[in-house]
């Protein structure tokens, strides 16, 4: 197709419209301009051909013959045009909403508060894929993802959902009031690290911790992490987010903690978004600043 040999697109536009509706004023409305401007639009379409393709006359206008062949195509071309981006938009519009994140994230953040999503958002189904590893962001692929970390991650959008500092946990149930004044003392207890997660190993190796033969370290999914911290399984490092409510209640000490400018961040790629995700994005910023709200009144 010689591309550069058509006319200009608003050209067709305004002549087309105009010959649905066999009026200026009626195609200037549909089009959202003025009267004049369809007239013009429809002279430069006829210098283009060097051809008369509508006539005026007392009661409107009337196409010529060429006019009318014109009409005919281009008609029939919008009108596949139209139903091409209505099939586009709906479907893009009932593909399920996959939302990547961590386990830890999901099962302590995002789970309880989806029933309120589902409710305010009937017609949105989404797909949660609780994994610790970076999943590519693709058209047609995972829509968004919540990630923990500086969000600085390339070619992407990231937006700050929530801070959150980095702390080293464990139940009261496991060391009790005894000190731990120096971070190779957790050495001393069973450790629980985030299967596919190297945050802990990372600040352990920060921290100089160097690992003795009788260390005790079991890796487990994120969601199943709280879990075991809560029932005395192991030390943790999590979001103290997460665990404020057990902390208050002194069934859990928080050991060591690392006031970073970390935190959870809304990713997604650059560009338009379709509604779903907007939507979506919409209820985590609202449900997060109840979140921060109620943290802060508690405290």
């Amino acid at each position: 197709m010689e591309w550069s040999s058509l006319p200009p697109m608003g050209a067709l536009r305004a002549f087309a419209a105009t010959a649905e509706t066999r009026s200026l004023t009626r195609a200037a409305e549909l089009l959202n301009v003025t009267r004049p401007a369809v007239s013009q639009q429809i002279r430069i379409l006829e210098t283009h051909f060097g051809e008369r393709l509508l006539v005026r006359q007392r009661r409107g206008i009337a196409l010529t013959t060429q006019g009318q062949a014109l009409a005919r195509s281009l008609l029939f071309a919008f009108a596949e045009i139209s139903a091409a981006a209505e099939r586009l938009a709906q479907s893009e519009s009932i593909r399920p909403l996959h939302v990547s994140t961590t386990p830890m994230f999901a099962s302590s953040f995002l789970m309880p508060q989806l029933a309120a999503f589902r409710d305010s958002h009937a017609g949105i189904e989404l797909v949660v894929s609780p994994t610790s590893e970076l999943v590519a962001l693709e058209p047609g692929g995972v829509d968004v993802a919540i990630r923990y970390g500086m969000g600085d991650w390339p070619g992407v959008e990231s937006e700050l959902l929530f801070k959150a500092s980095f702390a080293v946990c464990a139940a009261t149930s496991l060391v009790g009031d005894r000190r731990i004044d120096r971070p190779a003392d957790i050495l001393n207890f069973p450790l629980l690290h985030e299967l596919g997660s190297r945050e802990f190993s990372d600040w352990m190796e920060k921290q100089g911790i160097a690992r003795r033969p009788d260390t005790k370290i079991t890796r487990i999914p994120g969601n199943l992490l709280l879990d075991g911290l809560r029932r005395g399984d192991g030390i943790v490092a999590t979001v103290p987010r997460f665990i404020e409510h057990d902390v208050r209640e002194g069934r859990i000490r928080i050991l060591f903690e690392d006031r970073l400018d970390a935190g959870y961040h809304i990713v997604a790629l650059p560009g338009v978004k379709r509604p779903p995700l907007r939507a979506f994005i919409r209820w985590l910023r609202s449900i997060s600043r109840r979140a921060s709200a109620a943290t802060h009144s508690s405290t």
